[in-house]
């Protein structure tokens, strides 16, 4: 059974050292479902959308761990689901801006009633204006909605209306979908460099664990050739008095060489810096272990 987890391990580990490919299909993946789910929009309910949503976002994890990364695959996953889930709202209010555009008529209406959305929770409640044409019929489509109190009863307006009355009313300036178009492109490049920054934070961990392998077998070599003699117990001694006595660098850490302690690893090293009221960094060392009070990402400790 250890032998199938440690192969399964290595070949996670594998898939974070080569993640183009990986973070590649991910992204194909990711980006194919924002059309995906747009089409659904109109098609099923908000129940089956959310239970779509809810299977996306285990895919996505099942698929996001293998890039070996620290980071909880579960949040990652989440913020994508939920930039993706935005940009299929904000392009499908974009879509019904540009058929308004399109297939719309511009007209003279008179506000002849005014009312807000009712109370729910701290959900905003829009202002709804019902229109009449100049002949005393309705405006097609429903009431005109806005978020300000922009119009009164009586005021002439106006609108873009549809003649197949599926659309709700709008004035020009609210059917300019430019807006809605750039902020469903946002999103969706959001979620795709989400792919990206887990895809890269997969690779330097990756590049960390070697670091770290060829770390130990550096010291176990200084071991070796300096003739050593020291227990580890003395080892952790010394570390505790180079972390008391030595100067920070310039941007605050205490930087010791872990050669100087063949026989410590650098989990037991956070361990003893954490006994200590410091942290160890786990990002950026360079061959070195650096220690402060707060640290960019921690190594965990025993």
């Amino acid at each position: 059974m250890s032998g199938g987890t440690d192969a399964a391990g290595e070949a996670a580990k594998g898939r974070a050292r080569y993640p183009v490919m990986l973070a590649a299909v991910i992204g194909c993946y990711v980006f194919a479902v924002i059309p995906g789910m747009f089409l659904l929009v109109d098609e099923v309910g908000t129940f089956v959308q959310v239970l779509v949503w809810i299977a996306h976002g285990f895919v996505l994890i099942a698929l996001i761990r293998n890039f070996g990364a620290r980071e909880s695959s579960a949040g990652v996953a989440l913020f994508i689901v939920l930039t993706s889930a935005m940009c299929v709202y904000v392009a499908a209010v974009a879509r019904d801006d540009l058929t308004l555009q399109q297939r719309g008529d511009q007209v003279t209406a008179t506000v002849v009633k005014e009312w807000r959305d009712p109370a729910q929770g701290r959900k905003a409640r829009d202002y709804n204006y019902e229109l009449e044409h100049q002949d005393g019929t309705s405006v097609p489509g429903g009431a005109l909605k806005a978020t300000s109190d922009s119009f009164d009863v009586g005021q002439t307006i106006t609108v873009v209306e549809d003649p197949k009355g599926e659309l709700r009313p709008q004035t020009p300036g609210q059917a300019d979908a430019t807006g809605d178009v750039l902020g469903a492109g946002a999103l969706a490049l959001a979620a795709l460099s989400a792919v990206g920054w887990i895809a890269w934070r997969g690779s330097d961990a990756a590049k960390r664990r070697d670091e770290g392998k060829r770390s130990v077998g550096m010291r176990k070599v200084y071991k070796t050739v300096a003739r050593s003699h020291t227990t580890p117990l003395e080892q952790e001694e010394g570390l505790r008095e180079a972390l008391r006595t030595y100067p920070t660098d310039r941007r605050g850490y205490i930087k010791v060489s872990p050669e100087h302690y063949p026989d410590l690893s650098q989990h037991r090293a956070a361990r003893i810096a954490w006994e200590m009221g410091l942290r160890a960094e786990a990002f950026g060392n360079r061959g070195s272990w650096r220690f402060r009070e707060t640290v960019i990402e921690e190594v965990p400790h025993e």
